[in-house]
């Protein structure tokens, strides 16, 4: 007759089972920063400053880069709040810059990331396309026209809106940089999901919806971009230029890249989630922010350097935020299935 040996778990042996449960449990490590990424976080921090120092000394009452005869020389109440609202906006890209780079970052819940960086997307996109665009035109002695000339006086000196957008366009380029590789480390199973999955039929006619929409807005952008006048009111087609032209084409080019996406999200093509997410997220982002923003912009008197927009202008700002907004449910839709899957 033989007997059996008894063996219990050692010490060391609970404790390693207790640690790997507990690794299980842990969330993932954040990414790494390595130099490149340390080098990405220290440009779009720097490329902060001028901005946050323009708008910090004009909330205290300085009149740097503002010429005789600007709107801005005796500012209300809603451009002293424009201005406060637009630094914190700035300053905001700061934490994010943070969040993205350090190991605390992965701790924050998803929709406080992909929030922020969603709205940065949307209004770094255009900037960052159409400013080297314009800087081009002008290059080239193709349109004077500028972001600082308004249809009465001038708005601002040239060198801010070069300081400002050059800013913009660095910080829009570290960001892209930060983001892309965190979501791919954070999220990439995620999108890339089951091929051919079909989002239900309610979020079909979302985009349904939204495809129309965006090839409103973007066919009447691009007529604008090409020397359409029609709806611009008589002092803006008076001050039509190749440069503001291409601010148009973009416009109409993310308006159209928000329909497409949607569209392309809601049918499950067999190549996956990447281009149409980035097509729906870039899109919906720039067309969203930037429509509400100048509707925004609109109902402010003191930015109003002439007879401003017509209500077919504001309609197609209206349309293009709409549209945003549309592109921007059905992206949620599918982030939220791929999750559930």
């Amino acid at each position: 007759m033989t007997t059996r040996a008894v063996h219990t778990p050692s010490e060391l042996q609970v404790k390693q089972a207790k640690q790997a449960k507990q690794a299980k449990q842990a969330p993932a490590p954040g990414p790494g920063t390595g130099t490149g990424r340390r080098i990405l976080r220290a440009v779009a921090l720097a490329a902060t400053v001028p901005y946050l120092c323009l708008k910090a000394a004009w909330l205290s009452g300085s009149r740097i880069g503002i010429p005789e005869g600007s709107v801005l020389l005796e500012p209300g109440l809603f451009l002293t709040l424009a201005n406060a609202l637009t630094l914190a906006m700035d300053a905001s890209v700061i934490l994010l810059v943070l969040v993205l780079t350090r190991p605390w970052g992965r701790r924050v819940p998803a929709w406080l990331l992909t929030v922020p960086a969603f709205v940065a997307t949307g209004l770094l996109t255009p900037i960052l396309t159409g400013f080297p665009g314009q800087l081009l035109i002008r290059a080239l002695g193709l349109g004077a026209g500028g972001p600082g000339k308004t249809y009465q006086a001038p708005f601002l000196d040239p060198w801010v809106f070069t300081v400002v957008y050059t800013g913009f366009t660095v910080q829009g380029l570290a960001l892209a940089g930060l983001f892309v590789p965190y979501a791919r480390e954070r999220w990439g199973r995620r999108w890339q999901g089951a091929a051919g999955k079909r989002l239900p039929p309610s979020t079909g006619v979302v985009a349904g919806a939204a495809a129309p929409a965006g090839l409103m807005v973007g066919a009447v952008h691009l007529y604008w971009a090409f020397g359409g006048t029609a709806a611009l009111g008589a002092e803006r087609a008076a001050e039509y230029s190749a440069a503001a032209g291409v601010v148009s084409a973009v416009h109409g080019a993310c308006a159209l890249a928000a329909g497409a996406g949607a569209v392309l999200l809601a049918r499950g093509r067999e190549w996956g989630g990447r281009w149409p997410l980035a097509l729906a997220w870039t899109g919906s982002a720039a067309a969203l922010t930037w429509g509400l923003w100048m509707l925004i912009a609109s109902l402010g008197p003191e930015l109003d350097g002439g007879e401003g927009p017509t209500r077919a202008t504001l309609l197609i700002y209206a349309g293009q935020m709409i549209t945003g907004s549309l592109g921007a449910v059905v992206l949620t839709r599918f982030l939220t299935s791929r999750r559930e899957g």
